[in-house]
């Protein structure tokens, strides 16, 4: 009974999640790519949008997006002073289903050989939930390639998130999404729609595994860091807390210097209504990137 209940909570709570999202991509300003296309990648290929001119920055999407249903506002505003690059990562939007195993190195090495396809030798990189663990492994791997480092709503361990998001990875199936925006959104660009099921397969198996990209790496992690979160976005906040003293934060500033990494928790916030605060994001990311 109560294996059955918590599967149609989760239900109930995608399906709100996905509607919330469906009316933000369908009130964001709708911009062109100055360029697209496919980068290849450790035997696959990676698609990415590219937007604006300035210095680059990278943007990676939560599970199950797209550059459009992750980032649909934000692109335009960033792109009137950067060069926005948007990649989707395997199996996500345009990019092909692989069978390739997903691990963090792979995708984060995915990511550096966009950059090199599109001869970019550094880029500040933004990161969301899923995308945000890919982008601490990408800094952790590739530190010479990245600038600055943003991560929202994500963590770089599985117990890094509260005990009930975890529970609900374990409960997830792929008849969860059937019908859904995302599938909707999935069919508008996939290249083989036909590998739905296991794109989901893939992405649930991999959600549930435990993972840890060690705290002594992210100690390590040269590069200045943002960190956003929702007051209640999943993250456990003690985590959360131990995380920004491995960065350097944390400290009575007033008896010393103030860190080069930077902590903001919103108020009245969750996972997925934290990415629809458009402007309070776009805020913290001017102020931090400039």
């Amino acid at each position: 009974m109560k294996n059955l209940f918590n599967a149609n909570l989760l239900k109930l709570t995608l399906l709100t999640v996905m509607a919330m999202f469906t009316v933000y991509q369908s009130n964001a300003q709708q911009s062109k790519p100055s360029s697209s296309g496919y980068a290849p990648a450790n035997g696959t290929k990676v698609y990415y949008e590219v937007y604006g001119e300035g210095r680059p920055i990278i943007l990676l999407h939560g599970a199950f997006m797209t550059i459009g249903t992750n980032w649909g506002e934000l692109i335009p505003e960033l792109s009137k002073t950067r060069k926005v690059i948007a990649i989707e990562l395997q199996g996500h939007g345009h990019t092909p289903f692989s069978d390739r195993k997903l691990s963090h190195n792979t995708l984060a090495s995915d990511v550096e050989k966009v950059m090199d396809y599109l001869k970019i030798d550094s880029a500040d990189v933004v990161g969301y939930s899923f995308g945000g663990t890919i982008t601490y492994q990408f800094a952790i791997q590739s530190p010479k390639r990245l600038a600055k480092l943003v991560i929202i709503s994500s963590t770089y361990k599985s117990d890094g998130w509260m005990p009930q998001i975890s529970g609900a990875f374990k409960t997830m199936k792929p008849e969860l999404f059937a019908n859904s925006p995302m599938k909707t959104a999935y069919d508008a660009v996939a290249p083989d729609k036909t590998k739905w099921t296991k794109f989901l397969e893939q992405m649930i198996a991999y959600a549930g595994e435990p993972f840890n990209l060690g705290g002594s790496n992210i100690s390590k992690i040269a590069a200045p860091v943002l960190i956003i979160a929702g007051d209640n976005d999943g993250l456990d906040k003690i985590e959360l807390i131990k995380t920004y003293q491995l960065l350097g934060g944390a400290v009575a500033a007033d008896l010393g210097a103030m860190p080069k990494s930077q902590l903001a928790i919103i108020p009245a916030q969750g996972h997925v209504s934290l990415m629809m605060q458009t402007k309070t994001i776009l805020d913290y990311l001017n102020d931090f990137l400039k």
